[in-house]
């Protein structure tokens, strides 16, 4: 069995197959443009949407150099478990529940209420 290996192969890790012939597909390089004048190259298929806006390497919101600036959506923002508890109780009803319920639960351990 061991003759037949093939010694000084790394079988599946190498191609076989030559790069002759292959053509890579047509790209574009895109500036970005951070405000405090960092550079971003980022290169994009030829066919692809640029996006007007990058997030660079640093974490910094880039836009795209002689692009069309970023329209602000109208997106809801988030709303918390708060911001809903809010919309039904004022903050005086929350603090009365919660004396409230912290009383019953002294009661049931048997400790004596301060109030």
């Amino acid at each position: 069995m061991s003759d037949r290996s093939l010694r000084g192969m790394r079988l599946g890790s190498q191609s076989m197959e030559t790069e002759a012939g292959v053509e890579p597909a047509p790209r574009q390089r895109v500036e970005y443009r951070c405000q405090d004048g960092e550079r971003v190259f980022v290169t994009f298929a030829a066919e692809a949407e640029i996006p007007p806006t990058w997030i660079s390497k640093t974490g910094k919101e880039a836009l795209l150099v002689d692009g069309e600036k970023p329209v602000p959506g109208n997106e809801k923002p988030i709303r918390t478990h708060w911001d809903m508890l809010l919309e039904r109780r004022s903050v005086e009803e929350l603090e009365q529940i919660l004396t409230d319920r912290l009383s019953l639960l002294r009661e049931r351990r048997g400790e004596k209420t301060s109030a």
